[in-house]
This record gives structure tokens, sequence and C-alpha cells, in this order.
């Protein structure tokens, strides 16, 4: 241990130091660890918060998606979808059309996001079969009509339940119809399902048929609108987009997960480092304490700092007692914060601390996900606060003449 390191304890740990000060230097360790811990507690928040979202729109959205960069659909060949299954990163894929349709009831009409897909290939790249609470998802088509999912918000919207009788307009054809007599392509299906993926948004929007019945809607012939692919770990599937983008080539366009709702995580992730700014800001200013204290304690010490400099220490030394101390005090504040943060993230994991009304939310209590890597940005930050704040007085000692400390003692 050096003669730095071993001064600055004592300095930390003297009972002869002024009261104000030693009370400042309190309030100090107690700041930073409010902070540190206030730094955990938000951060674990959102990143639980960010794996309920992931969590719902991956249970509902493939993990990639390919389609057709240009021009309506792509036809989906054995030798293509030998090429997408091969990967064994690759749980499932399944084709899929997809597009904006009117159902219509007696008394009500909705826009809907209307997708074909196959019964049996649905729950190979999605979970909203595992989602129906009403009915099957399956669409048992007949040449009178076709069968149809819907929504649980969009079903009570429409005032629909099973077995209800809806058409569905599809907006091919409708241009058409404007200049000259005809009308738009139409077709008849009867509510077989009702689901309820825990999205409101979902629920209120997407409507689920055949995948022979969205092609006829939307006219997409003997073609689809892409695939949907399903991964074993989701944590894959930029490297799988990356690979099927280089087979595939320019004419496809390869969208993960996160492509799909990149706005939303966006936003998210502009929240998140607002917050992290925002919180550092409580730490920063438990350091200017740090600087108060250590400043009026460079005032106190001046006949020990005369005395050492006398005896040949340098003045980087005495700058090392100072900033030693500082940084202890940021260290003892951050782990202090980062035990109590830990402390309040474990209790609420465990014992739901702040619970939520479940009818209103889709979660019973506030979510709370640790991360390493948010332990380590925190009390990097803290420390580096706390290193910061104790340069200058730091500085100043280092500067003192000793003469001018030792003349009237």
């Amino acid at each position: 241990m050096g003669y730095e390191r071993y001064i600055a304890q004592r300095y930390l740990r003297s009972r002869r130091q002024l009261r104000f000060i030693s009370i400042i230097m309190l309030v100090s360790v107690v700041g930073i660890t409010v902070g540190v811990a206030a730094l955990i507690i938000v951060l674990s928040v959102f990143n639980g918060f960010n794996g309920v979202v992931t969590r719902v729109l991956v249970s509902f959205d493939p993990h990639v998606r390919v389609e057709a960069a240009k021009g309506k659909g792509i036809a989906v060949s054995d030798s293509l979808m030998k090429l997408v299954t091969s990967d064994p990163r690759i749980a499932g894929a399944a084709p899929f059309v997809s597009g904006k349709g009117l159902l219509m009831t007696q008394s009500v009409n909705r826009v809907v996001t209307l997708r074909g897909i196959g019964d049996s290939t649905i729950a190979d790249v999605s979970g909203v079969k595992q989602s129906v609470v009403l009915g099957e998802f399956r669409f048992n088509d007949s040449p009178q009509r076709s069968g149809i999912v819907l929504g649980l918000a969009l079903a009570d919207r429409l005032g629909a339940t099973l077995g209800t009788e809806l058409t569905v307009v599809s907006p091919v054809g409708v241009d058409a119809m404007l200049v000259q007599f005809g009308q738009p392509l139409m077709r008849k299906c009867m509510v077989v399902g009702i689901y309820d993926s825990q999205n409101k948004d979902y629920d209120a929007h997407y409507a689920y048929v055949s995948l022979q019945t969205a092609q006829r809607l939307f006219d997409f012939q003997d073609k689809v609108g892409g695939l949907e692919i399903r991964l074993h770990n989701l944590a894959d599937a930029e490297k799988v987009q990356a690979d099927l983008q280089r087979s595939f080539g320019g004419g496809f366009i390869v969208s993960t997960w996160y492509d799909l709702h990149r706005a939303l995580y966006s936003v998210m992730r502009i929240e998140r480092w607002s917050a992290y700014i925002i919180l550092c800001l409580i730490v920063g200013v438990a350091t200017f304490n740090v600087l108060g204290s250590l400043t009026m304690g460079v005032i106190e010490k001046r006949r020990d700092i005369g005395i050492l400099k006398a005896i040949g220490a340098t003045r980087i030394g005495i700058a090392k007692v100072f900033m030693v101390e500082g940084l202890l005090v940021g260290m003892i504040g951050t782990v202090a914060g980062l035990l109590l943060g830990y402390a309040v993230c474990f209790l609420q994991i465990n014992y739901a601390l702040f619970p939520l009304d479940t009818t209103v939310y889709i979660i019973p209590a506030i979510p709370v996900e640790f991360r390493l890597q948010d332990f380590f940005a925190v009390s990097s930050a803290s420390i580096v606060l706390s290193t910061l704040a104790s340069l200058y007085p730091a500085l100043r000692a280092a500067t003192l003449p000793p003469v001018e400390a030792i003349r009237w003692e």
C-alpha cells in the first residue's frame, strides 16, 4: 500500500476532522448511493418493460420475414422452401399474404389488416394459434364461404361471435369500379375463432383467413406476399437475416422482428438513455458535495500538506492523496447504491412490492430485469464523476507552497 492511499484512508476515518466536513462527506456518500440505486432500479424497470413488449410482439410476429423488393408477390417453390428450412437455426417457415380489407356486418364496418396463412403452418411461425380463446384456428373453407379468425377487441367492435357471418371486401378492383361498371372482390366469411394476443393494437386490427382466400381477395393468383420464419433462438435473427439476404439477393427484402417495430424500439431506447442521463445528474450533484468537502479538507490539512512536502513528498503524491480520498468516497457510495438497487429489484421480482391492476394491464406487477452491462455502466459513471470532482482539490493541494503552509504553525 502506497503512502498516498494510507493517508487518504486515515483522513477519511479521522475523528479530528471538522464535524461540518464530515457531515458533507456523509451527505456525499448518501447522495451517490441514492443516485446509483435509482439508476439501477430505473434501468432494470426499463429492461423489464422492454422484455414484456418483446415477448408480446415476438409471440405474434415472425422472427424473420422475407418479401419481394418489387412487384406483386413471390412464387414459392420447393427449392425456395428447402433453401430456407435447411438452415438449422430456423424452426419453421410459412408463406403468407397480407393486405388491407373491409369487414362488414349488418350494422358495423371496420378496416382491418387481413393475413392469409395456412392453419396447419401458423403454429410454426406465430403464437397466435395458442392465443385462441373461443373456437379454433381452423378455417374449413367451402366454395360458398371461408373461415375467419378475429382478435378479441375486433370481434367486440363488430359485435361478432362464433358463427357470425361477415363480408370481406378487398380494395382490389375498386379503381375499375369507379371508372366503369364493376364491383370489388368480396367473400363471405364465418367467424370460426377469436384470439386474445394481449396486445390491443393487434386484437383490434388483425384478422386471419386461409392462404387461398387471401390470394383470391388480393389477386395474388399462385403467388404469396412472402415468407414468415421462426427461429430456435431469437438472438440469431440478425445473422439469419444477413445469410438469407446474401442467398436471395437484391430482389428480396429480409426483415427481422426488430425491423418490423423499429420506430417503437427507437422511442424506447431514447427514453432509456434520457432516464440514464437525467439520473446521472443525481450522482453529479452528490459529487459536488465531494468537491466541497475535499476543498475544505485541503484548507484544514494545510499544515499536514506542508510537512509532507517538507519531508520530500512530491506534488503528484500530494495530489494522489486527495484523488484517492475522493475515489474512496465514490466507491463506497457506488457499492452501497448497487447493493440497495439490487435489493429493491430482487424484492420486486420475488415479492411484487409494486403490483399492477390485472384488469387494466397484462402483467401483475412492474417488471424488472437485471442486465450486467447496466451495473458496469452505472458504476463506471459514478466512479468517473467522483474522480473528476476530486481533481480540483487535489491540484490545489499539490500547488500549495510548503513554506506558506507551515509558516504560522
